[in-house]
């Protein structure tokens, strides 16, 4: 016996599940929503350490659903071909398919899953189905969970138009997630790398690096990174560079009392007058006159 099929059969319940269903009222105002009848959820749920979970549809779901494995592992079968699933991947079984699911006995699994429909589901599927596997790695990322919860938290609460409505466009974002996780991995991927040179700016503030010198860093081009700094700082690299230390200056102008010169080389400055100019360009007031003001 393979350690999927379960010794005894029990009954579904599993500890800390959340589970919503809509009720016919809910879905019949979700049909007549323009803004969300393309494309919507019928059912959502989470089963932590699923024991015993096992679904079999011989004719198929009427809805797209979605399983996503945290923990544990299971396996899905599609038209009779089991696939397993195990922590950080996911499948989308299609509609009107027999399927059959279920959780491993000896390593149960703790899924995340949502039905759902509308015109534009097909859509999205073929976005998901264009690669050979079904079942697919994702990288786990709060943010996804959080989403989740937060649509089973908003329907918890009520089936009012407009809670359905934030529900499901929630949805929409919580499926693209899985279906385009490549461009969120590279929107994760540019923010790390525009922190670390941010903290790569902060231990160098001593020396006159230039645009090069922090493009070489993380061997990108001088356009390519520039272009990504400023999307997700809104300032060029160097403009944010002298704005740190400036930032550092005052730092130096408030907490010491060594001169402006001496501050000027502490901060990568070679020429006073420039820094001097710098400094006024971004305080609004000259360092001599900052110092005299706030050490006063």
């Amino acid at each position: 016996m393979d350690n999927h099929t379960p010794l005894e059969k029990k009954k579904e319940g599993f500890l800390g599940q959340k589970m919503i269903v809509l009720p016919p009222d809910a879905l019949r105002k979700i049909l007549k929503n323009v803004l969300i009848q393309n494309f919507h959820l019928t059912a959502i749920g989470h089963y932590p350490n699923a024991v015993f979970h096992d679904r079999k549809r011989t004719t198929g779901s009427k809805e797209y659903i979605l399983l996503y494995c945290t923990e544990g592992e299971g396996e899905v079968s599609i038209n009779k071909k089991f696939l397993p699933l195990k922590p950080n991947q996911f499948i989308i079984v299609p509609p009107n398919i027999p399927h059959h699911y279920r959780s491993s006995v000896k390593n149960p699994w703790t899924i995340f899953w949502v039905h759902f429909t509308g015109k534009r589901a097909q859509f999205i599927y073929n976005k998901y189905a264009n690669t050979a596997s079904p079942v697919k790695f994702i990288a786990y990322n709060e943010e996804i969970i959080k989403k989740f919860l937060s649509i089973i938290d908003l329907l918890k609460f009520s089936f009012e138009e407009r809670y359905l409505e934030v529900a499901n466009i929630n949805l929409t974002q919580f499926i693209s997630f899985f279906i385009y996780q490549q461009e969120y991995n590279s929107k994760i991927s540019e923010k790390n790398m525009v922190n670390k040179s941010i903290e790569y700016m902060k231990e160098n503030l001593h020396k006159p690096l230039t645009i090069y010198d922090l493009a070489e860093n993380h061997n990108l081009s001088v356009s390519r990174y520039s272009e990504i700094f400023k999307e997700n700082t809104g300032h060029p690299p160097i403009h944010y560079f002298i704005q740190l230390k400036i930032q550092k200056s005052c730092q130096y102008l408030y907490f010491t009392d060594k001169n402006i010169k001496e501050i000027c080389t502490l901060v990568g400055f070679k020429d006073p007058y420039y820094f001097s100019r710098m400094f006024k360009k971004i305080m609004d007031v000259s360092p001599s006159k900052y110092k005299s003001t706030y050490k006063s």
